[in-house]
């Protein structure tokens, strides 16, 4: 199924790129070059935004380049993924901190307490026209953390370019009590969501 489908993911991260690799998706790397701005302030409907926008700038020039190459303009077998994560926590959206004073605020309000990760998810199909648009949401349970430990934690450099100043997948994890939900929506892309989406449309490359 989907064996000659190009796969693109509307993003450079490292974690999400990864994500694809653990399920045999080799995805053609081409991140969104959209300004990021979202009508909505509810988490669940930030990401989705966000997330479309980025599959929507990318597949419009992926789109573009076949049209220039003679491939299939109208109608190229495509599947972009878009994806944007942010972090919920006491009403307040937490995407990535802009300095280490702004990444230790974060986690001071972090520790102790309950927060929500959200992803949202846009795939589109080229073949087809479709979209298929989601959000998956995971309850994380983070320990109390005194300020010595949020210190060398923000001295590490970790939390710079991830949304809430954390990362589930690294240091972090000593912080972390449980999780409710879907682990991987959390270090940035529920990839088992996203493997559904592909089977069902017969897009999924096994």
């Amino acid at each position: 199924m989907g064996k000659n489908t190009r796969i693109i993911l509307a993003s450079a991260s490292p974690r999400r790129i990864e994500l694809m690799r653990q399920v045999g998706i080799e995805a053609e790397i081409v991140p969104s070059q959209i300004v990021e701005k979202a009508a909505s302030k509810e988490p669940e409907e930030v990401v989705k935004e966000l997330a479309r926008q980025k599959a929507e700038d990318v597949a419009a020039r992926i789109i573009e380049e076949c049209g220039k190459n003679g491939k299939h303009k109208d109608k190229p077998d495509i599947v972009v993924v878009g994806a944007d994560t942010v972090v919920s926590a006491e009403g307040n959206i937490l995407g990535k901190p802009a300095s280490k004073a702004e990444a230790a605020s974060m986690i001071k309000m972090l520790q102790g307490k309950t927060h929500q990760v959200y992803t949202g998810v846009a795939i589109y199909f080229g073949d087809s026209g479709q979209w298929k648009v989601f959000v998956e949401s995971t309850d994380v349970f983070v320990c109390p953390i005194d300020e010595d430990c949020i210190r060398q934690y923000v001295e590490t450099g970790e939390p710079m370019d991830k949304a809430g100043a954390y990362g589930i997948q690294g240091l972090f994890a000593a912080f972390i009590c449980r999780i409710e939900g879907d682990y991987n929506n959390v270090v940035g892309l529920p990839i088992g969501r996203v493997c559904r989406e592909l089977m069902a449309a017969g897009k999924y490359p096994q």
